[in-house]
């Protein structure tokens, strides 16, 4: 057998990978299912922090950046370990798709939130004054004038953040989600032939391919004119 032939009947095993691929096609509407809650618990999590630290109340704002650095510090796996193996301790049990979904919805919120908050440091100094000469109060001015703004200045770097941080589903296989990669390495040790490993490479390029493209055109279409 040459060094190709084994290669092919190692990692491109046709009867492996026709025995194995429901089981990754199921992992992949899985890893679907997560990325998307992950993306709209985080980001809507970090809009309200920001939106939050906006109102300049120092006890909140210390607590907000406290929480902020803590999650940015972390490495996403180690928080799912605390909230799959700690937490039960103190009497609170998720299961490895609810701590995957916890801990990587922290992560995003934390870089989240700091993305908005400099776009509403970005939006110019003469917004708020124009809205004060208008009559506005704070909170009108805020949700109103300012925050429409920031969003659009931070779309493109939360885009990256975003398409960066939900790759981190597959660290879910630790506390045995079974999204793409766990579903993997599951069907390669039924297998013993690392052909479904090929197949999860694979579907990770379908899921996240076009989310890259999309990314770009987001950025395209919302980047500030120079």
């Amino acid at each position: 057998m040459t060094g190709w032939e084994k290669f092919a009947f190692s990692f491109l095993n046709p009867r492996v990978a026709a025995e194995y691929a429901p089981k990754i096609i199921e992992g992949l509407g899985l890893t679907i299912l997560l990325a998307a809650c992950i993306i709209a618990t985080g980001l809507v999590a970090g809009l309200v922090l920001a939106t939050i630290r906006a109102l300049g109340i120092r006890p909140l704002n210390w607590l907000i950046i406290f929480t902020v650095d803590v999650f940015r510090a972390l490495p996403p796996l180690v928080i799912i370990v605390l909230i799959y193996f700690g937490l039960p301790n103190a009497g609170i049990d998720f299961s490895g798709f609810g701590a995957t979904w916890l801990a990587l919805s922290l992560v995003l919120m934390a870089f989240a939130e700091e993305i908005y908050w400099a776009g509403i440091c970005a939006v110019p100094a003469g917004q708020w004054e124009a809205s004060r000469a208008l009559g506005l109060r704070f909170l009108p001015t805020l949700f109103r004038i300012v925050l429409p703004q920031a969003i659009r200045i931070a779309i493109p770097p939360l885009v990256n953040r975003t398409i960066a941080i939900t790759k981190g589903t597959a660290l879910g296989s630790v506390v045995a989600v079974a999204e793409i990669l766990g579903a993997a390495q599951s069907a390669m040790a039924f297998s013993g032939n690392p052909t479904p490993l090929t197949l999860g490479a694979i579907a990770y390029i379908i899921l996240f391919l076009p989310v890259v493209f999309a990314g770009r055109w987001i950025e395209t279409k919302f980047a500030w004119k120079r």
